[in-house]
């Protein structure tokens, strides 16, 4: 043992350069390294490359220094690609050299390239694609290693975890009982699992200590980060091939509240590049567990020896944190997850009992009085995505979902409905279908059987000779009610199950555990909907594998995430009851099929949304919901003002659409009504409405009205501005024309500065800002005028939120538009983006600046994502378009338009939207200011009400943009269930602009959740 070895005294620096000279030829610098037992400097030459420089302790034999030399010798040749450590012989060609040390001992000097990146101990966050990349090396050194022997591998280390029952007569050191049992009871698994299958499992010579503070990883830029090496071989040695994963594994688990997840993607990175055989799987989750047992119950033992060594309990807290999760797995379900993230079948007997049911279907009895494959029935769409259920996740439930069922059955004369297998649903609303209160955590969605809805108290009977295993008619399990579990056997042998649910409890009162039931024989009945929870009467009716000693908690709803495995474990039940496959409707696209589809048919420029495309079936409110019901809070998308789905504007449309939806050529009140409700909040002035179906057009609309009055063509834009995508309108956006497959600037276009008071020419200090911003629009039009040309109008977002959130300096448009109208010229607001009170101080952008503009532009808000735009302006411009050339928008203004705009604006009245946008809105700005005080990479939050942007800098002085950091935590926002997006010149401003009914709540869990991110090693500002 090493601690019998006399004391050694520490080497220093100075002699550490000394040697590196001596031996090795080098004039370096010297920064010692910490290290357990062995000294160890960071040398660095005058040419700037590194090394690592190894002084060993004494105690160490020159054989077991010899066996990590010529392993990475070995490594260097067979895995060239590897970023690992290459050693370096000394002047002598040796790999190392025995030197007398100042305290008299002999030490072992050796030296190594060094291998720059940062630990994993020090990278946050531990991502399953990194962790992946990790399980890849380490199973590319293995496969490497494959052929390398030394006779210093076979010795006898306490970390080998071959020999892992050492343990057995140190757990006595182990302080509570609590914690000792834990220990016996891995120690128990290894006993009954590890040790019988020793003599089959692979050995090698392995690498055995991937510990988080031996891992190396790249940079946070470029992304994704990568594993770059590992250090410290002084683990290595002849052991279980198994054992390097559930290793890694082992250590990947600590402080993860999802370990299975996190040992997953390693076993999955290292069988991908060292495929693991049927046996090594099976023990991966008792290796896993047995590296942790010693891991706690060596610190237990060094500790009554050493008790003030920081090396014995550094990672103590987090092993037994990690093991106390680890116990909560079923073995066999960590089996199944690990041969599931390596794309295997889940449960190896699976595939030949799903044969065995296959082949055995046509003579199963039906569980019903009517024989489903001839009878008719169904089947019902409850999905996500359904038409059928609506858009409020609460209202799908119980007792609306009953009324729909019912309506479905009798629309389609029929006794029997049928709810789909492997249909990811939103139905299920109870806490208990997730366990966390954050509604954009995931939640328990895959249905894992099949309901047949029908009358309560219709008899079922048993499709195979089955024996009843479990009844449950006292209590009623989450997911299934009243139910009862039959246990089967296939002609080979293999065990399985079914499950119904929802049963009658009356009917279960004389069936026990053990009773025969045999093929077609009657045994429970369908239950009421009063003793279901309130579901509408039916029968779950379910496969089941392996109930994983679960019982009655056998889930009947998985979680999407984990879809592969649940239904692995549970196959469909249609192989049982044989319902004719033409009456199921097309199973949905999977998401990567939806993105093949969408390259193959759509202009390849429509862009798309975050580095993980989203498919989003369902909107609600404040919330978007993907394929797979998870929720998402919609913090980007302005449109739909008022809340996705709001059912007041739904109805409205519905309502209209039933009646007449045609153009304005004919008489309408509707028109009339809406064009009356928008002018009155509107100033005096701007009276006249044109409609029509989108902003761009809306703008367009707005130029032709501008023209026709002024009889000029020219118009002054914004830097950076974006009006729409007509011709016209890339003609008058900078940020199209002076970007990728623009065209440049058009003569007629005359582009002034952004009023930008954060990183533009006037900053927030000069109260002049505004007036000196205003005076280069009054260039502009000085200039043309002595060009002999005329300016038409001026066109600007009244807060520009593609230029980047801005708010513009006290003062700005006032004096823009003197000088515009001193000139003829005619002032157009855009208020696409901000009107509607998103801001809270005001209803219209343009009154935060005390203007009143010539033309107004409505368009996305204005209909809450129906096709509905505005355009609105003073009658005397009005007069003037009125010169003979007809206006006409076939759709512009129909009914059904007009009857969701007015839905809109009741809405926003009636929900006091304008005052909530204020109050969260200022709420909001309080948590993100202070986020600002504790994160540099926040340089600016800016913005009013539901309108607000946050600028990200790489340094707080210069303000240099931070585009990189900001895609990263937008789409880290959107792993965490939050929609963003990125907006300004630089794409570094991350704009905000949800839904109004947008709430406090929502707030606070943005800004923890942007607070969570903002410490991930990516989102520092270090470039």
């Amino acid at each position: 043992m090493l601690l019998e070895a006399r004391m050694a005294q520490p080497v220093t620096e100075a002699e550490a350069i000394r040697l590196a000279r001596e031996l090795y030829g080098h004039e370096v610098s010297a920064r010692a390294l910490p290290g357990e037992y062995d000294d160890n400097f960071h040398l660095t030459s005058a040419d700037g490359h590194g090394f690592v420089l190894k002084v060993m302790h004494p105690a160490r034999e020159h054989s077991f220094i010899d066996l990590q030399c010529r392993a990475l010798t070995h490594l260097a040749q067979r895995a060239p690609h590897l970023p690992l450590p290459r050693v370096r012989p000394n002047r002598s060609g040796e790999l190392f050299t025995a030197i007398a040390a100042a305290d008299g001992l002999t030490r072992l000097v050796w030296l190594l390239t060094f291998v720059n990146g940062t630990v994993l101990a020090e990278v946050r966050p531990h991502t399953p694609e990194l962790l992946g990349d990790l399980g890849r090396f380490l199973g590319e050194m293995d496969a490497a290693l494959q052929s390398f022997t030394h006779a210093a591998a076979r010795r006898e280390l306490k970390w080998d975890s071959s020999r892992a029952g050492w343990i057995k007569d140190y757990i006595q050191h182990i302080a509570g009982s609590k914690r000792r049992a834990l220990v016996e009871k891995f120690l128990a698994l290894y006993e009954a699992e590890v040790l019988p299958a020793l003599p089959r499992l692979r050995r090698s010579v392995i690498y055995g200590d991937a510990n988080d503070h031996n891992v190396l990883v790249s940079d946070p830029w470029p992304q994704p980060r990568k594993v770059v090496g590992v250090i410290d071989f002084g683990d290595m040695h002849q052991g279980l091939v198994a054992s390097e994963p559930a290793i890694a594994a082992a250590y990947a688990i600590l402080g993860k509240e999802e370990p299975l997840q996190a040992a997953a993607a390693i076993v999955a990175g290292y069988h991908g590049a060292f495929p693991l055989n049927e046996l090594e799987f099976s023990v991966l989750y008792a290796l896993i567990g047995a590296r942790l047992a010693v891991s706690v119950t060596n610190s237990a033992h060094r500790k009554t020896i050493k008790p003030d060594d920081p090396y014995v309990t550094v990672s103590e807290a987090s092993a037994w944190e990690a093991l106390e999760r680890l116990e909560k797995i079923q073995p066999r379900f960590a089996h199944y997850t690990f041969r599931a993230a390596c794309g295997l079948p889940p449960v190896p007997q699976g595939e030949k009992i799903k044969q065995w049911l296959h082949g055995n279907a046509g003579t199963a009895a039906s569980i019903l009085e009517v024989d489903l494959r001839t009878a008719p029935n169904v089947v019902l769409d409850l999905s996500v995505g359904s038409t059928l259920l609506g858009a409020n996740p609460r209202a799908s439930g119980t007792p609306a979902l009953s009324e729909k069922i019912f309506h479905e059955m009798k629309r389609a004369g029929v006794s029997v409905g049928v709810g789909r297998y492997d249909e990811p649903r939103l139905l299920y609303t109870s806490p208990l279908f997730g366990e966390s209160s954050n509604p954009t955590d995931e939640r328990r969605t895959v249905h894992l059987g099949m309901d047949l809805f029908l009358q309560p108290g219709a008899p079922l009977s048993a499709p195979l000779d089955g024996v009843v295993h479990i009844v449950a008619n006292n209590s009623a399990p989450l997911d299934y009610g009243p139910m009862v579990i039959l246990r089967h056997e296939t002609s080979g042998g293999e065990e399985f199950f079914t499950l119904y649910g929802h049963l009658s409890k009356d009917s279960l009162a004389r069936l026990a555990a053990g009773t025969r039931v045999a093929r077609g024989q009657p045994f429970a009945r369908v239950g009421s909907t009063q003793e279901n929870g309130g579901w509408t009467p039916h029968v779950h009716f379910q496969i089941i594998l392996d109930l994983l000693d679960l019982g009655t908690g056998f889930p009947g709803v998985a979680y999407a995430s984990q879809r592969s495995l649940w239904t692995s474990l549970s196959p469909d039940p249609n192989l049982l009851l044989g319902i004719p496959a033409d009456r199921f409707p097309a199973k949905e696209a999977a998401v990567s099929e939806t993105l093949v589809a969408r390259r193959a048919f759509l202009g390849k420029n429509l862009s798309i949304s975050y580095q993980r495309p989203l498919k989003i079936v369902r909107g609600w409110m404040q919330y978007l919901y993907d394929n797979a019901g998870r929720a998402y809070l919609d913090v980007y998308n302005n449109v739909p003002l008022v809340g996705h789905s709001h059912p007041r504007v739904v109805e409205a449309a519905q309502a209209q659409l039933a009646l007449l939806n045609t153009n304005t050529r004919y008489l309408h009140d509707n028109v009339n009504r809406y064009a009356e409700r928008l002018t009155r909040l509107l100033p005096e002035s701007l009276r006249v409405c044109f409609f029509v179906n989108s902003g761009g057009e809306a703008n367009e609309l707005a130029l032709r009205l501008a023209r026709a009055h002024t009889g000029r063509e020219d118009i002054i834009v914004l830097e950076h501005a974006y009006h729409g995508n007509t011709n016209t309108l890339i003609d008058i956006s900078p940020y199209k024309f002076d970007g990728p497959g623009g065209r440049g600037k058009r003569p007629w276009v005359h582009v002034a500065p952004l009023a930008d008071d954060y990183r533009g020419a006037y900053r927030r200090d000069d109260k002049q800002a505004g007036a000196k911003y205003a005076r280069h629009v009054s260039e502009i039009l000085e200039r043309t005028k002595a060009e002999g040309r005329g300016i038409a109008a001026y066109i600007a977002e009244t807060l520009p939120s593609v230029g980047g959130q801005i708010v513009f300096p006290p003062g700005y448009l006032a004096e823009v538009y003197r000088h515009m109208r001193e000139a003829g010229a005619v002032c157009i607001a855009d208020e696409v983006q901000v009107g509607f009170g998103r801001l809270g101080t005001h209803f219209w952008g343009f009154e935060t600046q005390g203007v009143v503009p010539d033309i107004v532009v409505l368009g996305k808000p204005i209909g809450n994502a129906f096709p509905l735009a505005a355009v609105i302006t003073t009658t005397e411009i009005a007069d003037s378009f009125n010169n003979g050339m007809e206006f006409f928008s076939t759709f512009g203004g129909n009914p059904v338009a007009c009857a969701v705009g007015l839905a809109v604006l009741d809405v926003l009245e009636a929900e006091h939207l304008q005052q909530h946008a204020l109050r969260v809105g200022g709420h909001l700005i309080e948590d993100l200011k202070t986020l600002q005080a504790r994160h540099a990479l926040i340089g600016d939050v800016r913005g009013s009400g539901l309108f607000l942007g946050i600028d990200f800098v790489l340094d707080r002085e210069t303000r240099e943009p931070a585009p990189f950091e900001a895609s990263y935590v937008v789409n880290r926002l959107r792993d965490r269930g939050i929609l963003a997006g990125t907006d300004g010149p630089h794409h570094n401003v991350i704009k905000l602009r949800p839904p109004l009914v947008f709430s406090a709540g929502d707030a606070d869990l943005f800004a923890k959740t942007l607070d969570d991110i903002l410490q991930e090693d990516a989102a520092q500002p270090s470039r």
